[in-house]
C-alpha cells in the first residue's frame, strides 16, 4: 500500500467526503521523502526568476525512489500535490522532478522538458532498472 490510511480518513472515503487537506496530511505523513522533495524544488522556484526548478540527485535508497514513483505516477497523488503547492509537476526517468509556475505549462521552456527529445537525451544505463 502506498498510503498510511487512518481510519477517519477511509471513514471520510466512505461517505464520499474526503478533504482534499487530509488527503495531502496523509501523503506528506505515508511519501515523507517525495513530499519534501516537492516542497524545496516549489521553495526554489519561488526564490528565484528561473522558469522551473529540479531534482538531479538520486533518492539516497530504494525506499525513498519508490515514494517518489507512487507520488508521481498516482493522478489523485501528483494532482493534489500540484494544487497544494500551487505548481505542475514534470518528471522523467527515475528522480528528475521539475516544479513549474502553472503558468508555464504548453510554454517552450516546460514543453522542452517534456519532449520525447528531453526524455531521450536524459538516459543512461543507470536508470535501467530504477
Amino acid at each position: 500500500m502506498s498510503l498510511d490510511v487512518s481510519p477517519e480518513l477511509l471513514a471520510d472515503a466512505e461517505r464520499d467526503e474526503v478533504r482534499e487537506e487530509d488527503f495531502v496530511t496523509t501523503v506528506r505523513a505515508s511519501l515523507p521523502y517525495a513530499y519534501d522533495l516537492i516542497a524545496g524544488l516549489t521553495e526554489e522556484l519561488r526564490a528565484g526568476t528561473a522558469e522551473f526548478a529540479d531534482n538531479h540527485t538520486p533518492p539516497p535508497s530504494e525506499r525513498d525512489r519508490g515514494q517518489l514513483l507512487r507520488a508521481l505516477s498516482s493522478d489523485a497523488i501528483r494532482g493534489s500535490l500540484e494544487r497544494h503547492f500551487g505548481v505542475a509537476l514534470a518528471f522523467m526517468n527515475c528522480h528528475r522532478v521539475a516544479v513549474f509556475r502553472p503558468e508555464a505549462v504548453g510554454g517552450r521552456t516546460h514543453t522542452r522538458f517534456t519532449s520525447l527529445r528531453s526524455q531521450v537525451l536524459n538516459q543512461s544505463p543507470e536508470f535501467r532498472d530504477c
